[in-house]
Parts: C-alpha cells; structure tokens; sequence
C-alpha cells in the first residue's frame, strides 16, 4: 500500500475579510511567502498577489498534466509536450463556479479523437478533479 504523502500550506491573515491580507506559504517546498488580500480574489487586483482560487488552477494544471502524461504513456503514446491552463471562476457570494482546463499537446502516432477522448478520461481521474465539486470543462488540442 502506497505511503500517504500529507502536504502542507499556511497562511497568516491581518485584519477583516475586505481590508485585511494575508501572506500564504508552501509548506513542502518552502515557497513563498505569497500576499494574499481580498481585492485580488474578488476583483481581479493588480499587482504581485495571488488568490486561493489561481493557486487551485495552479494545482488542477499540474495535476491535470501528470495525469494525462501517464494515461498517453499507457496508450503506447507518450508526449512530447504538455502545454495545460486551468482558469478557475470565482463569483464573491456565490463561490467557485467551475474550471477550464485547455491543453496543447505534442503526441506522435495519435489522432484527435482519441487523444480528445484521453484528455476526458483524465480530468475525470486527475484527483484535483475528482476533489472539487464543481463544472470541469477540457478542451485538448494537438499541436
């Protein structure tokens, strides 16, 4: 039985929900820290900030990614490049409204279709997927 691996994040918040901030940091690898405040999550704020939901996008990305990696593998059709976005919708009051993923992929000896039908399989089994409970869209393309 595979050993679980526990990751790790922290986060100090200052002040109240829409004039406080907050500094975020990853646990595992140490990086960050990242400010955090309520413009940027709600409104789209400029600056070097970030929001729970781009670090979810991050994560689904990546995620994705792996997974679709390791289903082309199986299928005797490993890529070359993976090139994946996740944008996440966030509606304040209303919450996460759902993910697109997009995916440009390298793949030799592969047609549309199937690898369509791959990219599908994966969102499906990619467990950031499988732990959000909202629409995941894919669109995958070959290069």
């Amino acid at each position: 039985m595979p050993k679980p691996v526990v990751s790790k994040a922290s986060t100090v918040w200052n002040g109240d929900l829409f004039n406080g901030s907050g500094r975020t940091s990853l646990g595992g690898s140490g990086l960050g820290p990242f400010d955090v405040d309520w413009d940027t999550r709600a409104e789209a704020g400029a600056g070097p900030k970030t929001s729970p939901e781009e670090l979810l996008a991050s994560a689904h990305a990546t995620c994705f990614s792996m997974a679709l990696s390791n289903m082309l593998a199986q299928n005797d059709t490993p890529p070359t490049q993976l090139d994946t976005s996740a944008e996440v919708t966030f509606v304040a009051g209303e919450g996460i409204q759902g993910v697109k993923l997009s995916v440009e992929a390298q793949v030799e000896n592969i047609n549309a279709e199937d690898f369509a039908r791959i990219a599908d399989e994966a969102k499906s089994g990619c467990p950031v997927s499988q732990a959000l409970s909202v629409d995941i869209t894919v669109d995958a393309r070959l290069a």
